[in-house]
């Protein structure tokens, strides 16, 4: 049985890498390499790490606190996620990808009148830069990135960013996320939040405060009326 609902929104606040495109091979890859480096537990740091800012992993996980060291290798980590993933695309792979239904969602949004979206990432400037256009996402009216905000999800900070730079009250945006601590940022910063389980499995995502949880986004659909995006939602699992 379909569970199915409507509701408007003036903008839409989108988390990038899980949400909007799949970086997962090229992020794999990535990760084994620095575990080999750094002598870490690969799995224990993929089951939190997503999600998280790469300065905020290398800290972390890295045990790097040096500014200098610390900038060195989260530029490290993420140009050897495009490189990884550029070879994978090369190799007939999947590298960096648009996920079901992302770039009709987002060319639908991209023809209102006023500016309906933003993308607000842990990322980098450099890498969300380098990533967007290799997974073919258009072009954002706005990008906050981990480089914009002192506190990274889970905290508040990024969501009330993307919403101050859309110069929208953040309870009259939704943000789309895909890792708990990203829903965790968007329910803090007083936002709707649509949850996809491209990443997580809805078991692992339920009882974070999501509004809606919904199995991608070919289950949303899109329409612009009267400076409002209406959206048309189906939860069923």
């Amino acid at each position: 049985m379909s569970k199915t609902t409507t509701t408007t929104t003036r903008a839409m606040l989108f988390d990038m890498d899980g949400t909007l495109l799949d970086s997962t091979p090229a992020v794999l890859a990535t990760w084994e390499y620095f575990a080999k480096e750094y002598d870490l537990d690969l799995h224990q740091v993929l089951r939190t790490s997503h999600g998280v800012r790469t300065v905020d992993n290398m800290r972390k996980w890295c045990g790097i606190e040096d500014p200098i060291q610390l900038r060195d290798a989260t530029e490290t980590f993420e140009s050897m996620i495009v490189t990884e993933a550029k070879q994978l695309q090369a190799a007939g792979k999947e590298g960096l990808i648009a996920l079901p239904n992302v770039l009709p969602l987002l060319n639908k949004l991209n023809s209102s009148p006023i500016p309906a979206w933003a993308i607000v990432t842990s990322a980098t400037t450099v890498y969300a830069s380098a990533a967007l256009p290799t997974a073919g996402i258009p072009e954002t009216p706005k990008l906050i990135t981990g480089d914009d905000v002192r506190n990274g999800k889970p905290d508040p900070e990024p969501y009330l960013a993307g919403a101050k730079a859309l110069d929208v009250d953040v309870k009259d945006c939704i943000v789309v996320e895909d890792a708990p601590s990203g829903i965790k940022s968007g329910v803090a910063s007083g936002a709707r939040v649509l949850a996809v389980c491209t990443s997580h499995t809805r078991e692992q995502l339920e009882g974070m405060g999501a509004t809606w949880i919904v199995t991608d986004l070919s289950r949303v659909t899109f329409e612009i009326e009267g400076g409002q995006v209406k959206l048309t939602i189906d939860e069923t699992p």
